[in-house]
């Protein structure tokens, strides 16, 4: 059936594609097949997570039908190519020892704001690191490679006769990834180091986690606290 299935995606925006046809288009030093899941077309066409995919010329699939979701968890693989979500952990680029050595670099650079972030949050969020899957977003919120994803996780709240006790175990720890290069999470590092206890820090560092909470297709469980913190946001900018 695998042969069958149509899918939309950055190289096919307009024409649904083959899986066949998609591998045909993979340039040589891409081993897997990457998609996102999510609620319609317009929602991954602008995702932060496939902005790395993009700028390497990597094609990402658009699923955005609920039926996709069950469908990726049977069909594991393509023609020997491994079907990635770009939304989960575990996604990986071949890197040269220049590249290696630049992650190594940013890790050691932004450790001490990624334990402050991790602090600050608690548990709303498993770990804080840095991410090599965005570009031009500061953060995203990632999540396990075997639970839900966030789209799976707002068909699950959907259905009117859930299993609330599988609901438990299913829902991912979500892991915040922060771009090293984006001016700013650059910001907020020399912010952190000057004083962490400043409340605008953890103002931004809770803003920075709700909006990705938006922007990676989960849905915010306390809006109004939100709110006000972009209220408080245009207040500082306003000079009130």
């Amino acid at each position: 059936l695998a042969e069958l299935l149509r899918y939309h995606s950055t190289a096919a925006e307009d024409e649904a594609t083959s899986l066949a046809d998609y591998v045909t288009r993979m340039p040589e030093k891409q081993k897997d097949i990457y998609y996102i899941t999510g609620e319609n077309k317009k929602s991954v066409q602008h995702s932060p997570f496939i902005e790395a995919c993009r700028a390497r010329g990597f094609e990402v699939l658009y699923m955005v039908e609920p039926i996709d979701e069950y469908c990726v968890q049977q069909l594991k693989e393509y023609e020997g190519h491994k079907l990635v979500c770009v939304t989960k952990e575990g996604l990986e680029f071949d890197e040269d020892e220049e590249d290696k050595a630049r992650k190594e670099e940013e890790k050691a650079e932004f450790e001490s704001l990624c334990k402050t972030m991790k602090e600050m949050l608690g548990d709303r969020v498993e770990k804080v690191i840095v991410s090599d899957r965005i570009v031009d977003s500061p953060c995203v919120l990632v999540t396990g490679q075997y639970g839900w994803s966030a789209n799976m996780e707002r068909i699950m709240k959907a259905q009117a006769l859930r299993d609330n006790t599988m609901s438990t175990y299913m829902v991912s720890k979500k892991t915040m990834e922060i771009n090293p290069r984006h001016p700013i999470v650059r910001d907020l590092k020399s912010k952190a180091v000057t004083d962490k206890s400043d409340k605008t820090v953890k103002d931004l560092v809770h803003l920075l986690f709700e909006t990705a909470l938006i922007t990676s297709g989960f849905s915010l469980d306390e809006p109004t606290n939100y709110a006000s913190r972009i209220y408080r946001m245009i207040q500082l900018g306003l000079e009130i």
